[in-house]
């Protein structure tokens, strides 16, 4: 299986955005891609709704930028803006970490596969699964997905740790919305990541519309970088 596990040190930290823009960039390029984000929540919830303003839902954001139906990006879809586990308590369901697995695709499959995680590492999908468990059966390279802003030092450090313990190949960190001029707390913290996480650490832009056209804008430089590299960033 080629592809990337994109993580994220917490909830709305963009983890859609860079896996939709990376999506998009290599389906403008002429690869076929396949976009996986198996478990959804908060497609109900009005805060929501009301915080995403033009953008759609993640799994149809990914579904766009892949050429997908939505209902094969993700599966697994619930109302409320809970942790999966609780959501799919409360629909009356249990989440079967196989069923997560196996609508990833097989080792056959020609495309390049991205799969989002849901919140960061360590959010249950089930009373004993977490999003790292699903990422190390996977066997992806992961890329975490991080806030340049305030607090994101201790955040990404902390995800680098539990992944490295968990035996994942962390390839690297991407900060987002990364400005055009940033500041100095901004450049700090990226160079500080990198230094103490030992990782590289890339930025992805401000992507202004969800339109497939900005989003493989802002994920061809990312993409460049991430595959510039030895080794690159995909399998």
């Amino acid at each position: 299986m080629r592809g990337l596990f994109v993580t994220g040190t917490d909830t709305g930290v963009g983890k859609t955005i860079v896996s939709a823009s990376l999506l998009a960039a290599m389906a403008a390029a002429g690869e076929r891609v396949r976009a996986y984000k198996p478990v959804i929540t908060g497609l109900e919830d009005r805060a929501e709704i009301a915080a995403r303003g033009e953008w759609p839902p993640d799994h149809e954001l990914l579904a766009v930028a892949a050429g997908m139906d939505p209902e094969k990006v993700a599966p697994l879809r619930y109302g409320p803006a809970v942790a999966p586990h609780l959501a799919a308590q409360l629909a009356g369901k249990r989440i079967d970490p196989a069923r997560l697995l196996a609508g990833a695709g097989s080792d056959e499959d020609a495309s390049t596969l991205i799969v989002e995680g849901v919140g960061g590492l360590l959010t249950p999908l089930t009373e004993d699964y977490t999003v790292c468990d699903l990422a190390v059966a996977l066997g992806l390279p992961v890329l975490i997905a991080a806030r340049p802003g305030l607090g994101t030092i201790n955040h990404t450090l902390l995800t680098l740790r539990v992944a490295r313990e968990a035996g994942l190949d962390v390839r690297t960190v991407v900060l987002t919305p990364w400005p055009e001029m940033p500041a100095t707390l901004q450049r700090s913290n990226r160079a500080t990541i990198a230094r103490l996480g030992e990782v590289r650490v890339h930025t992805l832009s401000p992507v202004p519309s969800p339109h497939t056209t900005a989003l493989a804008r802002a994920g061809a430089q990312l993409l460049q970088a991430l595959r510039g590299r030895p080794g690159g960033a995909f399998t």
